[in-house]
């Protein structure tokens, strides 16, 4: 993870002690003490961005519940010993299918849904794969999140872009276009257990500090 993906996570380890305070504070001073803590959050993610502090403020506010990691679910799909990649709008790099987990879904029913949104295919969760943090693998991502994998079926479906992926295709493992961070982790396992079966993959190690 690079320095300013640790500086993400610093701030999200703030958002989230402060927001816990501020559900359960005992009195006036606590909540100034955690009101403080938040500001500062919102501080290094407003230098961060090159945002107003204001402006960020505004988005924590919005959102006080945030008080454990976020959740995001992908969808393996392969084709004999290819795996459906989608090629991100936001910065020309390759992943599977996949995105946050919305409330009132199953992690399941996200990564059908991320499937269906990105690639235009419908397509029924064979099995869990396996579960990564975003930290380990040093994923482009803001806020501490899971990566839930699933495998997903999809018949004889063809996939086609999307407004969220400029491009689709079927890659085997040695012919990889540009892979996003932390996909590029997660893929080659992805292969290894699609490959091999066997029990769901988890991180066992703590990120690097």
């Amino acid at each position: 993870m690079d320095s300013s993906g640790e500086l993400y996570v610093i701030a999200d380890e703030l958002r989230a002690i402060a927001n816990l305070g501020l559900a359960f504070y005992k009195n006036d001073y606590d909540r100034e003490r955690y009101e403080h803590v938040l500001a500062a959050s919102a501080r290094l993610v407003a230098v961060l961005d090159y945002r107003a502090l204001d402006e960020v403020l505004a988005v924590y506010r919005d959102n006080l519940n945030h008080l454990s990691p976020l959740v995001g679910a992908e969808a393996a799909v392969f084709r004999g010993d290819a795996i459906l990649l989608i090629q991100r709008t936001d910065n020309g790099l390759w992943a599977m299918p996949g995105g946050l987990v919305d409330v009132g879904e199953t992690a399941a029913e996200g990564a059908v849904r991320e499937l269906w949104e990105e690639a235009g295919v419908r397509g029924s969760v064979a099995r869990l794969i396996g579960i990564w943090d975003s930290r380990v693998v040093g994923s482009l991502v803001k806020a501490h999140m899971y990566h839930v994998c699933f495998e997903v079926n999809i018949g004889d479906a063809t996939p086609s872009p999307s407004p969220e992926a400029r491009a689709v295709g079927f890659f085997a493992e040695p012919d990889l276009p540009p892979i996003a961070p932390g996909h590029d982790v997660i893929i080659p396992v992805v292969f290894r257990l699609h490959r091999a079966g066997g029990e769901p993959w988890f991180d066992h190690r703590s990120p690097a500090r």
